[in-house]
């Protein structure tokens, strides 16, 4: 085989597997930023941080309700709880993707990609 052909294709592999480890590494972020409470799921977005940040901090924290990612009403009894509980796992998962994505882009063949080799 043509030795530019050879380098080409193994380019083209390398390419398909970083994205497809970067698919897999943002699927594994964004399940890490589920969090279960009280029969609910929410999904932690810095939306849902800066609101119920906003509730707290304006001296609402007993018995609220905020409606899950199904559209269900979830009675929040401590919202300082509920607050600091969803602000460490945004940044437990943000900093644990970080780490990872780093680790990832410095991989430079396939089979580091995929943890066969470690560079």
């Amino acid at each position: 085989m043509d030795e530019r052909l050879e380098k080409a294709i193994d380019f083209s592999n390398y390419i398909v597997t970083l994205n497809n480890q970067k698919r897999l590494l943002k699927e594994e972020y964004e399940e890490n930023l589920l969090h279960y409470f009280n029969g609910g799921q929410f999904t932690i977005t810095k939306e849902l941080i800066t609101f119920v940040g906003l509730l707290v901090n304006s001296k609402n924290v007993e018995d609220v309700v905020l409606t899950d990612d199904n559209s269900i009403p979830i009675k929040i009894e401590d919202l300082a709880k509920f607050y600091e509980d969803v602000t460490d796992c945004y940044f437990s998962a943000s900093n644990s993707y970080h780490t990872k994505y780093n680790i990832l882009k410095k991989q430079r063949s396939v089979e580091a990609l995929v943890g066969l080799k470690v560079d």
